[in-house]
């Protein structure tokens, strides 16, 4: 069974999936024994890493780069964050094929205009393509891609840019008759009211994927009350645990003159080792090399 049709499979048999973002082969590995469903290849969390702003400053083949390293070392299915797919329809076909063959079981591809800005910036420019463009971008995804169950998942801006539900609704709805397999609705309130209020309102013929990036509160019980939700995507909490880590082990080794403290508070270097697969490359040396 494919990755992606195991994606497909879980959501059917659990209800609702865990998707967790990964910036690297190594997050990626902590976030499979974890326990998470599947993996999000982020272009926030990648552009993070690269200490570079969420505005499509990462290149696609630094973010396919990553996408391959993941699946080289994970066997979870990886959801790509493709942002507005590099371009237009042309661009999202030629980025189709490359994230497919990469590894990835799922895209998500959303409204706004290239370059983006990240969703949840104050004050971000948050401009959203004309319908009819964007219907194009998912039937050229659809037609490109090989796997039948490979998702095609549709984000709209729509409550992001501020154009309400209604706006939100009747994108939805006509990217669903595109073809989209999911729609991913997006909201940077600090309360889940607005996306809470999106479900109820969703008469669609496909589930929804939200990101409970800016209301926390939104777990998975009341997410599964709401009925048509089937994926939840926690779109920037390795990124983000990781800076709290570095910072705060940093700062206090700086305060101590020294390590003598942290190194208490830390995993030991064999965790490292084992996380590498340390003993499976020497098992090899020993066995290969003459």
């Amino acid at each position: 069974m494919s990755p992606a049709k195991c994606l497909r499979a879980r959501m059917a048999e659990s209800g609702l999936v865990h998707i967790m973002a990964a910036h690297s082969p190594l997050s990626a590995i902590l976030a499979e024994e974890a326990g998470f469903d599947g993996l999000w290849a982020s272009g926030f969390e990648l552009s993070a890493l690269y200490g570079l702003a969420d505005m499509s400053l990462i290149s696609m083949a630094q973010h396919l780069d990553m996408l391959r390293a993941i699946a080289g070392r994970t066997t979870i299915p990886i959801v790509a964050d493709i942002d507005t797919g590099y371009g237009n329809a042309i661009n999202v076909m030629h980025a189709i094929g490359e994230y497919e063959r990469a590894g990835a079981s799922a895209v998500v591809i959303e409204d706004k205009t290239f370059p983006k800005v990240t969703s949840l910036a104050a004050d971000g420019r948050q401009q959203l393509l004309r319908v009819e463009e964007f219907l194009g971008k998912i039937e050229a995804a659809l037609a490109t891609r090989r796997d039948p169950n490979f998702l095609v998942i549709a984000r709209t801006e729509a409550l992001i840019a501020g154009l309400g539900e209604a706006e939100a609704l009747d994108r939805a709805q006509a990217y669903v008759k595109a073809g989209a397999d999911m729609i991913l609705i997006h909201s940077k309130k600090k309360d889940p009211g607005e996306i809470e209020s999106f479900s109820r309102a969703w008469t669609g013929s496909v589930p929804l994927a939200i990101v409970p990036n800016a209301y926390p509160d939104l777990d998975a019980r009341r997410v599964k009350e709401l009925g048509n939700v089937q994926m939840m995507i926690y779109g920037n909490y390795g990124i983000r645990a990781s800076s709290t880590a570095l910072r705060d082990t940093f700062r206090r080794i700086i305060a101590d003159g020294g390590v003598q403290n942290v190194h208490k508070n830390i995993v030991p270097v064999e965790e490292i080792f084992r996380l590498q697969r340390m003993g499976e490359v020497q098992a090899a040396e020993t066995r290969f090399l003459r």
